[in-house]
């Protein structure tokens, strides 16, 4: 506790002298910290929040590298690119939060998913704040616990104040531990400001959990005696609630009891406090001395995904017509069996073989524990299949539909596709989309919402039209350690057939198909929106056009692109997405920088209206590009 004490003390002296940017300070709350990690054994995971201080220094990460996280040095966790204690290492089995507070709690559940599976009787424990229990993800993360009796241990901080929030704001009950039985969990409450009560019950609760795996809530009653950062000051705090913390320190009356049982000297203090003083000193020099990071372009880009080497897997048996989502399907299957511990999730899968019966047998194959039926609760099974990854583990997550994905946006956005570029971790998963309209189910099941992703750095978006690619390609997203957003429309799912290999095979992505070839026009789509193009083709067999099924959106295979564009002179681009801000935008662009000199006319993108889907067959048909693709194309080709 004193280590964490004094090194925030010096770095309250380089806040005010400029020499790190930020500071959430744990002053007051040391005893959390520092008696939970110590509880745990050195392989459990431990999720902390930017006050816990004391769960690093616990877990003995060398200080220079600590303070180089601090200052952005090459020497930290992040490489500079995150600050504070924005980061994580499997090193010490320390994972780092994100400023939306909530995520790591599922994440948490997702590591405890893999201790449970590999009967590893390990606890994980999560940190989070009072003003963090009113966050959604709070409420998924505890009833995904309880219901998976994960072994997890929810830290809950209750230190009175989120910013300048009372906790009289946050919450409506007496104790935060009262939210525990709404959600069938144990809890208790724990003097936060006793290392000794602390210690021995988080010891005494963790021993019990490794052997009767559950979730426990615990809420530390602490205070916050600084500011939210210190930027913000107290100046919201009644003084005489200062004073009655201020009586309840730590640090200050652990100090007293060691003393009073004659355990801890004066000199023996004295001794431990310059010791601590000259290891901060010694190991400031060492991050001060070592030279500022110099920008290295290629570095930033290659950091942004994993690695990935493409294996090619043929098949070597006979074929088969098949649909679509039998495509999907046998590809799931096959992988299981590739894969043995992947773990597949969503609503329904189980049992009920999800809406679309695609799933349908694997519980009788795999088991309940790889085919786990879930909550509804989008954001928190995201966070879990996060956690498995950090735990070594393949999972595939299934939207039931595409449209449900904004209810976990946020971790697919912020935490997936972020964690290899912040701190080198992959998040390897896969998340479904059943997309699409056509089948008038209206605005809230009909979405092709791609565009959301192909904008956010880190993440993969493939998006197969035929059966064939369908099982190839999710094959590869499976194998492939970043996160991999999976589109398939709906509309295809019983409607396209295909001569599809019966073995295991895998397709590389970022490779767009060209399944027509000509000279007038080139022609690009994905999804749906390829079948559309081969239906005008058909019509009008005169046309004699380079068609383009791009497959993966991202990566996006520019090369097929251009080349097509350069030899034609004119591109149209037809996507089922309405048309500001969708993926044609951005190929449009693409191509008008790279090609202008060889283009004949304008490069012209056909798009769905600018509303949400309607339910209605004629209003739907009204809505989709597919109605004005064929006037648009041959405008374009008499320009």
């Amino acid at each position: 506790m004193l280590l964490s004490r004094l090194i925030e003390e010096k770095m309250l002296i380089l806040l005010r002298q400029g020499k790190i940017s930020k500071w959430f300070s744990g002053i007051g709350q040391e005893s959390i910290s520092v008696g939970v990690t110590m509880a745990l054994n050195l392989e459990e995971y431990i999720l902390p929040m930017h006050r816990n201080l004391g769960v690093f220094t616990t877990r003995h990460i060398p200080l220079y590298r600590l303070f180089c996280q601090w200052q952005g040095k090459a020497s930290g966790f992040t490489k500079g690119r995150d600050r504070s204690f924005h980061f994580g290492t499997q090193d010490y089995k320390i994972v780092g939060m994100i400023s939306h507070l909530g995520p790591q709690l599922g994440v948490a559940n997702g590591i405890a998913l893999a201790s449970k599976l590999n009967n590893k009787h390990q606890v994980t424990a999560v940190f989070t704040g009072e003003g963090g229990t009113s966050e959604g993800d709070f409420h998924e993360a505890l009833n995904i616990a309880s219901v998976w009796q994960l072994p997890v241990l929810f830290c809950i901080e209750n230190n009175g104040y989120g910013l300048s929030t009372p906790a009289s704001e946050q919450y409506n009950c007496e104790h935060i531990a009262d939210k525990a039985l709404g959600y069938g969990m144990e809890a208790h409450i724990i003097d936060g400001n006793n290392i000794i009560e602390v210690y021995s019950k988080v010891s005494e609760i963790a021993k019990n959990i490794r052997e009767n795996p559950r979730p426990v809530l615990l809420e530390f009653k602490t205070f916050r005696m600084r500011g939210h950062e210190e930027a913000s000051g107290t100046k919201y705090v009644p003084q005489d609630l200062m004073d009655f913390w201020a009586k309840k320190d730590p640090v200050i009356n652990f100090q007293a009891y060691l003393r009073e049982h004659h355990i801890l000297s004066e000199g023996e203090e004295v001794k431990i406090k310059a010791d601590i003083i000259h290891e901060i000193n010694d190991h400031l020099d060492k991050a001060y001395a070592e030279d500022e990071i110099l920008p290295d372009l290629i570095n930033e880009l290659n950091d942004v995904y994993k690695p990935f080497k493409y294996q090619e897997f043929k098949a070597n048996g006979g074929f088969k017509e098949i649909r679509f989502i039998d495509a999907v399907s046998e590809s799931l299957r096959q992988s299981m069996e590739q894969h043995s511990d992947l773990v597949i999730m969503g609503q329904d899968i189980a049992e009920y073989g999800g809406v679309f019966k695609i799933t349908e047998g694997f519980v009788e194959l795999f088991g309940k524990e790889r085919v786990r039926n879930t909550p509804i609760c989008e954001s928190g099974i995201v966070e879990a299949a996060m956690g498995l990854s950090i735990a070594g583990i393949k999972s595939v997550v299934e939207m039931q539909f595409a449209d449900f994905v904004s209810s976990g946006f946020n971790p697919i956005v912020n935490y997936l596709a972020k964690s290899h570029y912040r701190w080198n971790q992959e998040a390897d998963v896969v998340i479904r989309m059943p997309c699409g309209a056509g089948v008038g189910a209206g605005p809230f099941h009909s979405q092709t919402n791609e565009a959301w992703f192909t904008k956010t750095p880190g993440l993969k978006v493939v998006y197969p039209a035929f059966p064939y690619d369908a099982k190839g390609l999710l094959a590869t997203s499976i194998n492939d350690p970043n996160p991999v957003l999976f589109f398939e429309h709906k509309a295809l799912y019983r409607n396209i057939r295909q001569n599809v290999p019966t073995d295991y095979y895998t397709l590389p992505l970022g490779k767009a198909s060209l399944l027509k070839e000509g000279n007038d026009i080139s022609i690009v789509a994905f999804g749906a929106a390829v079948h559309w193009a081969i239906e005008v083709l058909d019509t009008n067999n005169h046309i004699n056009a380079d068609l383009i099924d791009l497959r993966t959106l991202q990566p996006l295979d520019t090369e097929t692109i251009f080349s097509s564009a350069k030899k034609t002179g004119k591109v149209i681009i037809l996507q089922e997405d309405s048309l500001f801000g969708g993926i044609a935008s951005d190929i449009s662009s693409l191509i008008m920088e790279n090609c202008f000199e060889y283009l004949d006319a304008p490069v012209k993108r056909v798009a769905s209206l600018e509303t949400p889907i309607p339910f209605a067959s004629q209003l739907e048909n009204q809505y989709l590009s597919k109605s004005r693709f064929e006037k648009e194309l041959i405008e374009l080709l008499e320009y």
